[in-house]
């Protein structure tokens, strides 16, 4: 039997405002966002800031489109440099968990792009390859049997039993990266599939990724437990203010044989990274607390160039609003 901490087993974080699939599993997607997100208040506790990631920081940013990004794809946010605001962020619903605590990874990162008609593309990302369903009906289980699983519960618990028969679910609660150096030393990934379609109509799919950089670079647990609770977004301000924090966007391109409908499975690390561009994180936001509470990252908030390939991801952006408007 697999051994889980139950938050851990929660990181849940990136889970509902997370990802899922797609295909012919149509009737494996159909789920009310609005329980989704009361089975995470379930598991959290109930409060006025985000359902999950509700610990995290704002700041500003820019990105520079390749040449290569614009062959694949003939969206306006390749067109030439944007400004965009980034949130980065720990995973859970708890707003003041303490960043070296296990249950704050995934780590989140979340960008908003202002392409210059003024319209907007959202992306959302967490710092885990994979994720703990393949469909949004086994997360809806997932979500039940984690909130079900607190102190108490009968051996063995819930979750439990749901690894026990989701072994897909098994790598997202165990093999999450240490605390990180830093929200700039870590990588993030997209788990859900989208389509980049080109001025010729011919469609790739793809998953993003946004490499570090700095590099990767973690903590072992002495170093880890030596940081404060707050450590990762004083150290993000102290950072950004030194230098600019540079992460380069690649998209990872689908082979045929790839599941664009399972974001429990990782595609392969041979699969071709096509560089998309470059993000340069140049300050801190300056009104933290209501740019905290105002901003909405939709990642079904797509340009035409952009489809969405995986169902779920509509899934996601009937989900986020809720949160959204329980913390107005």
């Amino acid at each position: 039997m697999v051994k889980v901490r139950f938050v851990g087993a929660c990181a849940l974080g990136a889970i509902v405002l997370g990802s899922f699939g797609l295909g012919d599993r149509s009737a494996a997607q159909d789920v009310d966002p609005a329980e989704l997100v009361k089975s995470i208040h379930a598991i959290f506790g109930e409060h006025h800031a985000r359902a999950v990631h509700a610990k995290g920081v704002v700041l500003e940013a820019n990105f520079e489109p390749t040449d290569e990004a614009r062959q694949l794809s003939k969206a306006a946010a390749f067109a030439g440099k944007l400004q965009a605001t980034v949130r980065l962020s720990n995973t859970t619903g708890i707003p003041d968990i303490p960043d070296s605590d296990p249950n704050a990874s995934p780590h989140g990162l979340a960008i908003k792009f202002v392409m210059g008609d003024g319209s907007v593309m959202d992306v959302v990302t967490h710092s885990f390859n994979g994720f703990p369903a393949a469909t949004a009906a086994d997360f809806g289980q997932f979500l039940k049997a984690a909130a079900a699983s607190g102190s108490g519960a009968a051996k063995p618990t819930p979750i439990e039993k749901y690894l026990q028969s989701h072994p897909e679910a098994v790598p997202f609660l165990t093999k999450q990266n240490p605390p990180p150096e830093s929200f700039a030393t870590t990588t993030y990934f997209g788990v859900n599939a989208f389509g980049f379609v080109d001025a010729s109509g011919k469609k790739t799919t793809v998953r993003y990724r946004f490499v570090p950089e700095a590099g990767e670079k973690y903590l072992d647990a002495a170093e880890a437990a030596s940081k404060g609770p707050n450590y990762l977004i004083d150290e993000i301000a102290e950072r950004v203010a030194k230098a600019p924090v540079v992460f380069s966007w690649f998209a990872q391109i689908a082979q045929p044989d790839d599941k664009a409908d399972d974001p429990s499975t990782p595609w392969p690390e041979d699969r071709q990274l096509v560089k998309l561009g470059t993000l340069t994180i140049t300050g801190m936001a300056a009104d933290q607390e209501g740019l905290s509470k105002d901003l909405l990252f939709l990642p079904n908030n797509v340009p035409d160039g952009i489809e969405v390939v995986d169902p779920m991801i509509d899934v996601r952006g009937a989900a986020y609003p809720i949160s959204f408007s329980e913390r107005q």
